[in-house]
Parts: structure tokens; C-alpha cells; sequence
């Protein structure tokens, strides 16, 4: 009999190699752009355009968005995306928010950490974010304790650690992008196929109602995501807009867009091997 791993122990084999981030052509998201505006002279804004050509290479290479979702990599994102969510909206987000000198950015970027750790109530009936993935968690049958006392897993801790110097150590600009990027694979207009016609979580709403037989209001957690990440992306995006290139910034906004996608992209990868691991013992 094979034994089951701790709920949120590392894999044996969780070292990621990532690729290196390739040229691609500009594929237009729907962003803030199109809530009824007109998009702004592509010489304004061209940094947007190269940062959005950047997610969607990260969206199309991700082996996480484009392998089949398991019920092994469906519990590991509970237990380390609970951890993630808690971490980065009550730590490193907030230093970015410390960091920034324009008032309604930095309140902006507290409003949201505040949704994910506090409480969400425009969205999320006034439940945080990491709770409500903590009922998803007990709908495909994990029980509430082992969520709880879940660790993070080897490549987890190394995403943290990498965050923290892309999070601490950077302009203000580069920390909202920090901030944004990920969330932003929650607009769609990135990627293939479903993830291209309703983002990332709606793509994983999809997978976890089919794998898992969800009713709408057990996919709650993807669902309120996908409106607000579409909120929390367009501020940073917004401030990127407005100030990357007053302070001559483009070049080193898109770079620690790949930078800190690099990372997103070794954090999920990670949470696709434990998962495997994990798989064997259901």
C-alpha cells in the first residue's frame, strides 16, 4: 500500500526548469481599455501592449493552464494557492503599497489585499478570498483541518523568496506590476482556447464543475475572481499607463513583468508536480 504524502509536504522531484520567455506578437486582451473606451494612441501606450504580449506567451507556455487539471493538482492548489493568497496580500503587496508615492494607487493596492485577506464585499460576500478557496477545498471533498494545516511545498517557499526581492528591493512601478501581472491572466484575451474566451479562472471553473460534478455556486471562488482580478489588474495597469513613461520606466516595467511571471510560472509548475505526487495516493 502506497502511503500518502503530508497534505502539503514537498515532491520528491520539485525542481521546475523554466523556459526562457519567447518573442511574441501583440494579441490584444480586453482590458481597460474596452469597458467603453477608446484604446489610447499606440505610441502612449505601447508599454501595455508589450506587457500584454508578454502574459500571453506566459498563458500559452504555462504547463499548469494547458495540461489537464487532476484531482491531485486540484487539492495542491488548495492547500499552497490558501498559503499564497494569504502571503502575498498581508506581506509583499502590502511593502508595495508602502513604497508607492501616489496616494490613490497606494489605496488602490490596500483595497485589494484587503478583499483577499479581510474581507470582500463587493465580490465575495464578505468572505476573504482564502476562505472561500477554503469551502472550494471541502467541495472536492479535503477536509477543512488538513487545508489548514497545510505547509508550503519546496518551490512554494522559493516563489515567496523570489517575490520578496521583486516585491521589496524594486521601484514602486515594478512592484505594481509585481503586484498585477498574475491576476491579470484573469482578463480575457490571453492564451488558447477557453482561458483565451473567459481567463484563467474561468477556464478552471470550467474544469473543476467537470471533474469534480460543481454546482455554479460551489465554483464560487474562481467566479468572484474573475471579476475582481479584472479590477485589481486594471489599477496596475492604469498606474503603469500613467507613470512608466514620465519616469522613463517602459523597458523595466516589461522586464519585471517576464521576471516575476518567471516566477508565477515555477510556483504553479510546482504545485503541478506535488500535485502528480499526490495523485498516486487517492
Amino acid at each position: 500500500m502506497r502511503r500518502a504524502p503530508a497534505p502539503g509536504g514537498p515532491a520528491p522531484n520539485n525542481h521546475v526548469q523554466l523556459p526562457h520567455l519567447a518573442k511574441t506578437s501583440y494579441v490584444p486582451a480586453r482590458s481597460l481599455f474596452a469597458k467603453g473606451n477608446d484604446m489610447p494612441p499606440p505610441q502612449k501606450d505601447m508599454v501595455l501592449r508589450r506587457l500584454d504580449s508578454v502574459i500571453d506567451d506566459f498563458c500559452r507556455r504555462t504547463r499548469f493552464f494547458t495540461e489537464p487539471m487532476t484531482r491531485g493538482r486540484a487539492r495542491m492548489f488548495v492547500y499552497q494557492h490558501r498559503l499564497n493568497t494569504r502571503h502575498r496580500n498581508s506581506v509583499l503587496k502590502l511593502r508595495v503599497a508602502t513604497n508607492c508615492p501616489d496616494w490613490d494607487t497606494r489605496l488602490a493596492i490596500i483595497a485589494a489585499c484587503t478583499q483577499e485577506v479581510i474581507a470582500d464585499h463587493e465580490h465575495g460576500h464578505g468572505k476573504a478570498h482564502w476562505q472561500i478557496l477554503e469551502e472550494l477545498g471541502t467541495h472536492i471533498g479535503m477536509k477543512r483541518d488538513d487545508i489548514r494545516a497545510a505547509q508550503p511545498i519546496v518551490s512554494t517557499q522559493l516563489a515567496w523568496a523570489a517575490w520578496d526581492g521583486l516585491m521589496s528591493n524594486r521601484h514602486w512601478l515594478e512592484g505594481v506590476v509585481a503586484n498585477t501581472c498574475a491576476e491579470r491572466t484573469n482578463v480575457p484575451g490571453y492564451g488558447d482556447g477557453v482561458m483565451r474566451e473567459k481567463g484563467w479562472f474561468g477556464l478552471e471553473r470550467k474544469r473543476w464543475g467537470a471533474l469534480f460534478k460543481l454546482k455554479n455556486a460551489q465554483l464560487d471562488f474562481f467566479e468572484l475572481h474573475e471579476e475582481a482580478d479584472i479590477e485589481h489588474s486594471d489599477m496596475g495597469w492604469q498606474a503603469i499607463s500613467r507613470f512608466a513613461r514620465d519616469l522613463k520606466m517602459e523597458d523595466a516595467v516589461v522586464e519585471a513583468c517576464g521576471r516575476n511571471l518567471n516566477v508565477w510560472e515555477m510556483y504553479l509548475d510546482g504545485i503541478a508536480a506535488a500535485g502528480d505526487q499526490l495523485e498516486l495516493s487517492l
